[in-house]
């Protein structure tokens, strides 16, 4: 394989190398999130209502792969976790905490994380597509915008050293062999609730692509770490600072050089789009009126900001992170899980039970189940 991504390197540059890599890693995470449904906003609504629909399994599948493939990687000697950013920069807990809830506050709200509203974009979801644009806007702000300010007072609140201090491996001393048999254990309570639930082929086996796919974002960028002469971050799959990445280079000429970031959205855009031509679910679908336009454009600034705060998305910290056992992804990802719940509590349980009533994918999605 290093010979392969050396040949690679020669042909395209180490750039070139990374945002086509980046690519096809996205186009087999679009293609897998796509035909599985995989969503963690509704996993945790399914949680938090005491539902069997097997969107919570879907969920448990990709995140038992991500953590166990990614942690056998290590075990191995084929990735360091030692220099990625989520483990070796200053963290903020605050941030991590604030921003977590923000953004699972958001994805309530705007009806899916950023990840599943780039998938539902891609299949026709102009809904999902304004959510996007209007999100990748205020991960920008907060990036180098209005609300940088904010976001760096905010993350001064708390903070954690680099190393040692942010990796839970080392902390706890489980090592990798701990971080497998945890994984092991999900994966076989994903297995169990599957078959009680009939969840069907695509729904288990596209999750589980969807935890191969961040894995191995992970191995990639590891491996193009030690052979490229240029320093390239240690990454996974992440849409925060991604999307806010390509929003600026399709809006302004940059003479910097592509990156993993750059190729990634593009990715998952055209595999989701594959997927769903193939499975016949393009569809055109719209707002259903200003209340609902309202309440999408307010996820969308909260998971954006929230993202950002936070230093990962649903998938950034909730997959990606968790991989690696950084503390600040953890604290991100309860922090979703438990203001996702309450909003949902708060907000749709007091005029609905349906998971998705207002929109009308949620026949589709229920028929992937089956």
């Amino acid at each position: 394989m290093s010979a392969l991504l050396e040949s690679a390197i020669d042909a395209l540059g180490e750039s070139g190398t990374l945002a086509l890599g980046a690519c096809v890693i996205g186009a087999l995470f679009g293609f897998f999130a796509q035909r599985s449904k995989f969503c963690l906003r509704s996993a945790v609504i399914e949680f938090s209502r005491n539902q069997t629909g097997g969107r919570l399994t879907v969920w448990l599948f990709a995140f038992a792969t991500a953590v166990g493939v990614t942690q056998w990687l290590a075990w191995i000697g084929w990735f360091d976790a030692g220099n990625a950013r989520q483990i070796a920069a200053r963290g903020s807990l605050s941030g991590a905490a604030i921003g977590g809830a923000l953004f699972g506050m958001g994805m309530i709200l705007a009806r899916g994380c950023s990840s599943r509203l780039l998938v539902l974009a891609a299949q026709g979801n102009l809904r999902s597509l304004l959510s996007g644009l209007i999100f990748a806007v205020s991960a920008q702000s907060a990036l180098t915008g209005a609300l940088l300010p904010l976001r760096l007072a905010m993350s001064e609140w708390w903070t954690i050293d680099g190393g040692g201090a942010r990796d839970l491996l080392a902390r706890t001393g489980i090592g990798h062999v701990g971080a497998l048999v945890f994984a092991a254990v999900w994966f076989c309570a994903a297995v169990f609730w599957a078959r009680r639930q009939r969840v069907g082929f695509w729904g288990w086996a596209g999750a589980i692509g969807v935890g191969l796919a961040v894995a191995s974002g992970w191995w990639f960028t590891y491996a193009m770490s030690r052979l490229a002469f240029d320093p390239h971050p240690i990454q996974s799959l992440s849409f925060t600072g991604p999307s806010a990445e390509v929003l600026t280079r399709v809006l302004f000429v940059s003479d910097k050089p592509l990156t993993f970031d750059f190729g990634l959205v593009p990715g998952v855009f055209l595999g989701a789009f594959a997927a769903a031509a193939l499975s016949r679910e393009l569809k055109l679908e719209g707002f259903q009126g200003g209340a609902s336009m309202r309440r999408y454009i307010a996820g969308a600034v909260c998971m954006g900001f929230g993202g950002m705060l936070a230093g990962g998305c649903a998938v950034g910290a909730g997959l990606s992170g968790a991989a690696i056992f950084t503390a600040t992804a953890w604290v991100t990802l309860v922090a979703m899980w438990a203001a996702a719940m309450l909003t949902d509590r708060l907000v749709d349980q007091r005029g609905t039970h349906a998971i998705d009533a207002p929109a009308p994918l949620s026949a589709v999605e229920s028929g992937a189940m089956r």
